[in-house]
């Protein structure tokens, strides 16, 4: 059977928030509100299974010290930009969704664990000029990962509110641009995963000194919705030149899922490459979004001081997402 078994993949803190995301996604672009009401179950299951991640009570999910996301050969230790992140934007999304769907407890339970979750984050990772790595103590969590802004991409994909203020979010991109793409090779191999903030990438785990094309254009995509157009394409054209061009590695219509600087490859034919299309999304974002009501969805949002006193409450969802935990130790299902 092919079959991932590397890592237990229910104790990823990744894969949750970004299936919210790529949901409201649609629905912010289609504006099909029967679309909206078929997945909200799954939607407010996604959630609700998260809240086992916060450790200490802060609305912000925490990593567990193996690589439990998507870098599932790196590392992390408690609060991760990267999974933080997808988080915030998650919380944001499915505050926004519930709202339109006139779920307003949901919303306000939501709207309440991300004002508190965000206020955790920037207090635990923002050093001045952009988000570490992780919280923890290991000789990388003040890396510089390329993709720490991964939510906010999302967030601005979907019409859905900045999650930071611009001073954080085009600080972060140019330090990015500055250190991981322009650092490598002149900017022409595109975005490494992680650099050290002395410059020398960050060679913690195989994928930290990795460049994998699909984030770079994530980033590239990010960089546009920054207003930051020149540094985008700058970074998008290192994959460019690395893969297609003649001075390049010849990967063409093999495009692998990364390389390092010195032209190893791994995984060609891979999927993630196609966010591209997150560049083409950014510049010509669908009709729905554009035309939105140009409103802070979150003001919208009034949240009761009983929403404000408890954002844990025991819900049909919650059971649901008390059930899913069940399947942690076998492939069969469970008789609770």
């Amino acid at each position: 059977m092919n079959a991932y078994n590397i890592h237990d993949t229910s104790k990823w803190k990744d894969l949750n928030p970004k299936f919210v995301l790529q949901v409201y996604r649609d629905f912010a672009a289609t504006g099909d509100l029967s679309f909206g009401a078929d997945v909200w179950p799954a939607v407010c299951a996604a959630i609700e299974y998260m809240d086992q991640f916060d450790r200490d009570n802060d609305c912000l999910i925490e990593n567990d010290g193996f690589p439990d996301q998507t870098y599932d050969a790196w590392t992390v230790h408690g609060v991760s930009a990267y999974c933080g992140c997808l988080w915030l934007a998650a919380l944001q999304a499915a505050a926004a969704m519930a709202l339109q769907l006139g779920d307003r407890a949901f919303a306000e339970r939501c709207k309440t664990k991300f004002i508190k979750a965000k206020s955790a984050f920037e207090e635990k990772l923002w050093n001045g000029s952009y988000f570490n790595y992780d919280s923890g103590s290991s000789s990388n969590s003040r890396s510089i990962q390329a993709d720490q802004l991964a939510g906010q991409w999302y967030t601005a994909s979907s019409g859905l509110p900045d999650l930071f203020d611009d001073f954080k979010i085009q600080n972060a991109l140019q330090k990015i641009y500055d250190f991981n793409v322009m650092k490598v090779r002149g900017g022409r191999m595109g975005a490494v995963n992680g650099m050290h903030p002395n410059g020398k990438v960050d060679e913690t785990g195989m994928q930290s000194r990795e460049i994998w094309a699909g984030v770079t254009y994530a980033v590239a995509a990010t960089m546009i919705h920054a207003g930051m157009e020149e540094q985008a394409f700058t970074t998008a054209e290192g994959i460019f030149i690395a893969g297609w061009s003649e001075e390049g590695y010849g990967y063409s219509f093999q495009t692998p899922e990364a390389w390092t600087i010195d032209g190893h490859f791994r995984s060609l034919l891979y999927m993630r490459p196609l966010a591209i299309w997150g560049m083409q999304w950014a510049l010509s974002l669908p009709k729905a979004i554009l035309e939105a009501p140009q409103i802070n969805i979150m003001d919208r949002i009034h949240v009761s001081p009983h929403s404000a006193k408890s954002s844990h409450n025991e819900t049909g969802v919650r059971k649901i997402a008390n059930k899913a935990r069940c399947f942690d130790n076998s492939v069969f299902p469970c008789a609770c």
